[in-house]
Protein backbone atom coordinates (compact mmCIF):
# COMPACT_ATOMS: atom_id res chain seq x y z
CA UNK A 1 0.00 0.00 0.00
CA UNK A 2 1.50 3.16 -0.84
CA UNK A 3 1.78 5.98 1.61
CA UNK A 4 -0.72 8.48 0.03
CA UNK A 5 -3.25 5.37 0.37
CA UNK A 6 -1.66 4.91 4.05
CA UNK A 7 -2.70 8.82 4.39
CA UNK A 8 -5.90 8.89 3.30
CA UNK A 9 -6.85 5.84 5.82
CA UNK A 10 -5.42 7.42 8.75
CA UNK A 11 -7.19 10.62 7.39
CA UNK A 12 -10.42 8.15 7.38
CA UNK A 13 -10.09 7.52 10.66
CA UNK A 14 -8.84 11.16 12.12
CA UNK A 15 -6.09 8.68 13.59
CA UNK A 16 -4.01 11.73 15.30
CA UNK A 17 -7.49 11.97 17.79
CA UNK A 18 -6.75 8.72 19.39
CA UNK A 19 -4.77 11.37 21.54
CA UNK A 20 -8.06 12.50 23.09
CA UNK A 21 -8.76 9.07 24.77
CA UNK A 22 -5.38 7.02 24.75
CA UNK A 23 -4.00 9.33 27.89
CA UNK A 24 -7.03 8.40 30.14
CA UNK A 25 -6.41 4.43 29.38
CA UNK A 26 -2.88 4.77 30.35
CA UNK A 27 -3.56 6.61 33.13
CA UNK A 28 -6.25 4.43 34.18
CA UNK A 29 -3.31 1.44 34.22
CA UNK A 30 -0.79 3.37 36.24
CA UNK A 31 -3.52 4.16 38.49
CA UNK A 32 -4.63 0.97 38.71
CA UNK A 33 -0.96 -0.70 39.24
CA UNK A 34 -0.21 1.97 41.82
CA UNK A 35 -3.21 0.56 44.05
CA UNK A 36 -2.56 -2.92 43.05
CA UNK A 37 1.20 -3.59 43.48
CA UNK A 38 2.58 -0.04 44.60
CA UNK A 39 4.63 0.66 41.92
CA UNK A 40 2.59 2.45 39.29
CA UNK A 41 3.77 0.05 36.66
CA UNK A 42 1.82 -2.49 34.85
CA UNK A 43 4.67 -4.16 32.64
CA UNK A 44 5.27 -4.37 29.21
CA UNK A 45 2.60 -6.82 28.17
CA UNK A 46 -0.12 -4.93 29.82
CA UNK A 47 1.25 -1.87 28.26
CA UNK A 48 1.74 -2.95 24.76
CA UNK A 49 -1.81 -4.79 24.32
CA UNK A 50 -3.52 -2.25 26.11
CA UNK A 51 -2.14 0.29 23.48
CA UNK A 52 -3.41 -1.92 20.97
CA UNK A 53 -6.52 -2.36 21.84
CA UNK A 54 -7.39 1.06 22.33
CA UNK A 55 -6.08 2.17 18.76
CA UNK A 56 -8.35 -0.86 17.26
CA UNK A 57 -11.14 0.29 19.23
CA UNK A 58 -10.93 3.76 17.95
CA UNK A 59 -10.38 3.17 14.27
CA UNK A 60 -13.41 0.76 14.35
CA UNK A 61 -15.27 3.08 15.61
CA UNK A 62 -14.42 6.30 13.40
CA UNK A 63 -14.15 3.78 10.32
CA UNK A 64 -17.83 2.42 11.27
CA UNK A 65 -19.03 6.16 12.11
CA UNK A 66 -17.43 7.60 8.50
CA UNK A 67 -19.36 4.79 6.79
CA UNK A 68 -22.31 4.58 8.28
CA UNK A 69 -22.52 8.43 7.94
CA UNK A 70 -21.71 9.09 4.36
CA UNK A 71 -24.82 10.00 2.75
CA UNK A 72 -25.44 12.46 5.84
CA UNK A 73 -21.64 13.99 5.45
CA UNK A 74 -22.61 14.26 1.84
CA UNK A 75 -24.82 16.56 2.29
CA UNK A 76 -22.90 18.66 4.65
CA UNK A 77 -20.39 21.56 2.83
CA UNK A 78 -18.18 20.89 6.15
CA UNK A 79 -18.14 16.92 5.61
CA UNK A 80 -18.62 16.43 1.89
CA UNK A 81 -14.71 16.15 1.34
CA UNK A 82 -14.44 12.99 3.87
CA UNK A 83 -12.69 10.32 2.41
CA UNK A 84 -16.15 8.19 2.09
CA UNK A 85 -18.26 10.52 0.81
CA UNK A 86 -15.84 11.91 -1.76
CA UNK A 87 -15.06 8.75 -3.07
CA UNK A 88 -11.25 8.23 -2.32
CA UNK A 89 -12.73 5.15 0.39
CA UNK A 90 -14.89 2.98 -0.81
CA UNK A 91 -17.80 1.77 1.66
CA UNK A 92 -16.36 -1.81 1.49
CA UNK A 93 -12.75 -0.58 2.12
CA UNK A 94 -14.01 1.14 4.95
CA UNK A 95 -15.98 -1.82 6.76
CA UNK A 96 -13.14 -3.85 5.99
CA UNK A 97 -11.06 -1.36 8.04
CA UNK A 98 -13.52 -1.66 10.42
CA UNK A 99 -14.22 -5.69 10.92
CA UNK A 100 -9.80 -5.64 10.59
CA UNK A 101 -9.54 -3.37 13.44
CA UNK A 102 -12.45 -4.98 15.80
CA UNK A 103 -10.72 -8.71 14.99
CA UNK A 104 -7.17 -7.12 16.28
CA UNK A 105 -9.15 -5.26 18.93
CA UNK A 106 -10.20 -9.13 20.07
CA UNK A 107 -6.84 -10.60 19.69
CA UNK A 108 -5.81 -7.51 22.28
CA UNK A 109 -8.22 -7.82 24.70
CA UNK A 110 -7.62 -12.07 24.72
CA UNK A 111 -3.99 -10.93 25.87
CA UNK A 112 -5.14 -9.09 28.87
CA UNK A 113 -7.84 -10.89 31.21
CA UNK A 114 -10.66 -12.68 30.70
CA UNK A 115 -12.90 -9.76 31.69
CA UNK A 116 -11.50 -7.74 29.31
CA UNK A 117 -12.59 -10.43 26.46
CA UNK A 118 -15.98 -11.24 28.16
CA UNK A 119 -16.56 -7.19 28.09
CA UNK A 120 -15.81 -7.21 24.41
CA UNK A 121 -19.86 -7.27 22.55
CA UNK A 122 -20.94 -4.74 24.81
CA UNK A 123 -17.54 -2.66 23.70
CA UNK A 124 -18.45 -3.36 19.72
CA UNK A 125 -22.07 -2.67 20.55
CA UNK A 126 -21.22 0.88 21.94
CA UNK A 127 -18.32 1.73 19.21
CA UNK A 128 -20.43 0.44 16.07
CA UNK A 129 -24.03 2.34 17.72
CA UNK A 130 -22.68 6.26 18.12
CA UNK A 131 -23.59 6.91 14.63
CA UNK A 132 -27.51 5.74 14.75
CA UNK A 133 -27.94 6.87 17.93
CA UNK A 134 -27.89 10.68 16.27
CA UNK A 135 -30.72 9.65 13.85
CA UNK A 136 -32.96 9.07 17.44
CA UNK A 137 -31.65 10.86 20.55
CA UNK A 138 -29.93 14.39 21.28
CA UNK A 139 -28.36 12.05 23.72
CA UNK A 140 -26.04 10.76 21.55
CA UNK A 141 -23.34 13.24 23.31
CA UNK A 142 -23.52 11.08 26.04
CA UNK A 143 -23.27 7.91 23.91
CA UNK A 144 -19.94 8.89 22.79
CA UNK A 145 -18.89 9.66 26.14
CA UNK A 146 -19.67 5.96 27.62
CA UNK A 147 -18.06 5.11 24.92
CA UNK A 148 -15.03 6.79 24.95
CA UNK A 149 -14.84 6.74 28.70
CA UNK A 150 -14.31 2.94 28.90
CA UNK A 151 -11.04 3.71 27.37
CA UNK A 152 -10.07 5.11 30.78
CA UNK A 153 -11.76 1.89 33.01
CA UNK A 154 -10.30 -0.27 30.24
CA UNK A 155 -7.04 0.78 31.28
CA UNK A 156 -7.85 0.00 35.06
CA UNK A 157 -9.51 -3.67 34.22
CA UNK A 158 -6.66 -4.36 31.92
CA UNK A 159 -4.36 -4.80 34.98
CA UNK A 160 -6.48 -5.90 37.63
CA UNK A 161 -8.62 -8.00 36.11
CA UNK A 162 -12.02 -6.61 38.21
CA UNK A 163 -13.99 -2.92 38.39
CA UNK A 164 -12.91 -0.56 41.43
CA UNK A 165 -13.97 2.70 42.19
CA UNK A 166 -10.99 4.63 41.25
CA UNK A 167 -12.29 2.67 37.24
CA UNK A 168 -15.81 3.91 38.04
CA UNK A 169 -14.67 7.21 38.55
CA UNK A 170 -12.27 7.74 35.54
CA UNK A 171 -15.07 6.14 33.41
CA UNK A 172 -17.36 9.39 34.73
CA UNK A 173 -14.50 11.59 34.18
CA UNK A 174 -14.21 11.07 30.27
CA UNK A 175 -17.85 10.61 30.03
CA UNK A 176 -18.66 14.46 31.35
CA UNK A 177 -15.45 15.36 29.14
CA UNK A 178 -16.47 14.23 26.01
CA UNK A 179 -19.97 15.14 26.35
CA UNK A 180 -18.98 18.53 26.99
CA UNK A 181 -16.44 18.62 23.82
CA UNK A 182 -18.91 16.72 21.76
CA UNK A 183 -21.59 19.75 21.96
CA UNK A 184 -18.82 22.71 21.50
CA UNK A 185 -18.07 20.54 17.87
CA UNK A 186 -21.89 20.36 17.41
CA UNK A 187 -22.34 23.73 17.33
CA UNK A 188 -21.05 23.89 13.97
CA UNK A 189 -23.49 21.70 12.55
CA UNK A 190 -26.70 23.09 14.55
CA UNK A 191 -28.08 24.93 11.34
CA UNK A 192 -27.41 21.67 8.62
CA UNK A 193 -28.88 19.07 11.53
CA UNK A 194 -32.12 20.96 12.27
CA UNK A 195 -32.63 21.18 8.80
CA UNK A 196 -31.88 17.50 8.42
CA UNK A 197 -33.53 15.35 11.07
CA UNK A 198 -30.18 14.95 13.16
CA UNK A 199 -30.48 15.11 16.93
CA UNK A 200 -27.83 17.24 18.87
CA UNK A 201 -28.12 19.13 22.06
CA UNK A 202 -27.45 21.95 19.85
CA UNK A 203 -30.22 21.08 16.97
CA UNK A 204 -32.53 20.69 20.29
CA UNK A 205 -31.97 23.10 22.88
CA UNK A 206 -30.08 25.95 20.23
CA UNK A 207 -26.38 27.16 20.24
CA UNK A 208 -26.40 29.23 23.76
CA UNK A 209 -27.92 26.86 26.19
CA UNK A 210 -25.96 23.99 24.39
CA UNK A 211 -22.75 25.67 25.35
CA UNK A 212 -24.13 25.95 28.68
CA UNK A 213 -24.85 22.69 28.81
CA UNK A 214 -21.06 21.65 27.73
CA UNK A 215 -19.67 24.33 30.64
CA UNK A 216 -22.30 22.17 33.24
CA UNK A 217 -20.37 19.13 31.47
CA UNK A 218 -16.85 20.37 31.80
CA UNK A 219 -17.61 21.57 35.29
CA UNK A 220 -18.60 18.27 35.91
CA UNK A 221 -15.46 16.84 34.88
CA UNK A 222 -13.17 18.88 37.23
CA UNK A 223 -14.89 18.45 40.14
CA UNK A 224 -14.59 14.23 38.92
CA UNK A 225 -10.96 14.92 38.38
CA UNK A 226 -10.43 15.90 41.93
CA UNK A 227 -12.50 13.11 43.29
CA UNK A 228 -9.69 10.87 41.30
CA UNK A 229 -7.31 12.06 43.38
CA UNK A 230 -8.99 11.42 46.69
CA UNK A 231 -10.17 7.58 45.62
CA UNK A 232 -6.85 6.67 44.70
CA UNK A 233 -4.69 8.32 47.25
CA UNK A 234 -3.51 11.17 44.52
CA UNK A 235 -0.29 13.08 45.66
CA UNK A 236 0.12 17.22 45.11
CA UNK A 237 1.72 16.54 42.16
CA UNK A 238 -1.86 15.02 40.24
CA UNK A 239 -3.88 17.83 41.96
CA UNK A 240 -1.99 20.35 40.15
CA UNK A 241 -2.07 18.42 36.76
CA UNK A 242 -6.16 18.42 38.15
CA UNK A 243 -5.81 22.41 38.13
CA UNK A 244 -3.93 22.93 34.84
CA UNK A 245 -6.59 20.67 33.08
CA UNK A 246 -9.45 22.87 35.01
CA UNK A 247 -7.80 26.10 33.16
CA UNK A 248 -7.53 24.30 29.91
CA UNK A 249 -11.45 23.82 30.42
CA UNK A 250 -12.29 27.09 31.10
CA UNK A 251 -10.01 28.80 28.11
CA UNK A 252 -12.75 26.74 26.04
CA UNK A 253 -14.93 28.27 26.78
CA UNK A 254 -13.94 31.40 27.43
CA UNK A 255 -13.08 31.25 23.06
CA UNK A 256 -16.06 29.84 22.21
CA UNK A 257 -19.33 31.76 22.57
CA UNK A 258 -22.65 31.96 20.16
CA UNK A 259 -21.54 34.71 18.54
CA UNK A 260 -18.06 33.91 17.57
CA UNK A 261 -17.46 30.14 16.71
CA UNK A 262 -14.64 30.30 14.47
CA UNK A 263 -12.55 28.92 17.07
CA UNK A 264 -14.49 25.77 17.90
CA UNK A 265 -11.91 23.61 15.99
CA UNK A 266 -9.16 24.78 18.74
CA UNK A 267 -11.33 24.29 21.33
CA UNK A 268 -11.53 20.50 20.00
CA UNK A 269 -8.62 19.37 19.46
CA UNK A 270 -6.01 21.47 20.55
CA UNK A 271 -7.27 22.24 23.93
CA UNK A 272 -8.63 19.02 24.43
CA UNK A 273 -5.05 17.35 23.19
CA UNK A 274 -3.26 19.36 26.30
CA UNK A 275 -5.80 18.35 28.69
CA UNK A 276 -5.37 14.78 27.41
CA UNK A 277 -1.69 14.93 27.81
CA UNK A 278 -2.12 17.01 30.93
CA UNK A 279 -3.53 14.23 32.57
CA UNK A 280 -1.19 11.81 31.95
CA UNK A 281 1.40 13.62 32.92
CA UNK A 282 -0.21 14.44 36.19
CA UNK A 283 -0.45 10.77 36.59
CA UNK A 284 3.06 10.34 35.61
CA UNK A 285 4.68 12.46 37.92
CA UNK A 286 1.87 11.52 40.79
CA UNK A 287 2.57 7.30 40.79
CA UNK A 288 6.57 8.23 40.13
CA UNK A 289 6.22 10.66 43.45
CA UNK A 290 4.65 8.31 45.15
CA UNK A 291 6.69 5.05 44.28
CA UNK A 292 10.11 6.90 44.71
CA UNK A 293 8.91 8.28 48.66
Amino acid sequence: MSGVRVKTFLDLVKFEHTVFALPFAYAGMLLASMQQNGTGWPGWHVLVWVTVAMAAARTAAMGANRVIDRFIDARNPRTAGREVPSGKVSPVQAWALVVVSLVVMAFAAAQLNPLCLALLPLAVMFLIGYPYTKRFTWLCHAWLGVTDGAAAAGGWIAVTGEFAPGAWVLWAVVIFWMIGLDVIYATMDRDFDVANGIRSIPARFGIPRALRIAAVSHALTFALLLLVGVVTGASFWYYLAALVMGGILLFEHRIVNPNDLARVNVAFFDANMWLALTMLAGVVVDVAWRTLT
